[in-house]
């Protein structure tokens, strides 16, 4: 493998994760992931949502031999999008703080909602309400 520039080799990785920003890979997200393995710091097995197909891209691209995914990590799932059931939403502002991607919009006090082309599925949002009134659906 010839040796590319860092920068450019960190886009052509961050450009192979599936940027739901999820965390499950120990990385605050997606291109935090990508620098780390770009530094030699991070395997390419660490991201559920990529699953084997992307472990085995990112191999490709680093020139390292190819394995599954760490399932310790968590499983991965199919597409899903975030929706808040309006009735149940008071309003309390936390799934919009626990979102990486701003794909919920809202104000105190108010019902919020989730921008379905913003939403990248990663969950954090579920856990962080406070009457669960978040659900994850296909989408």
């Amino acid at each position: 493998m010839t040796a590319l520039p860092t920068m450019d080799l960190i886009e052509r990785l961050d450009r192979i994760l599936p940027q739901t920003q999820c965390g499950q890979c120990g990385y605050d997200g997606c291109r935090p992931y990508a620098e780390a393995m770009a530094r030699g710091e991070a395997g390419i097995d660490h991201c559920p949502p990529g699953g084997d197909a992307g472990a085995r891209a990112l191999a490709k691209l680093l020139g390292v031999d190819a394995r599954p995914y760490d399932r310790s990590r968590g499983i991965r799932k199919p597409a899903q999008l975030a929706l808040i059931v309006e009735a149940d939403c008071i309003g309390c502002t936390k799934c919009i703080q626990a979102c990486p991607v701003d794909a919920i919009v809202g104000a105190p006090k108010f019902m919020h909602t989730v921008v379905d082309a913003l939403c990248t599925g990663c969950e954090l949002c579920v856990p962080a309400c406070p009457v669960d009134c978040i659900v994850m659906l296909p989408p």
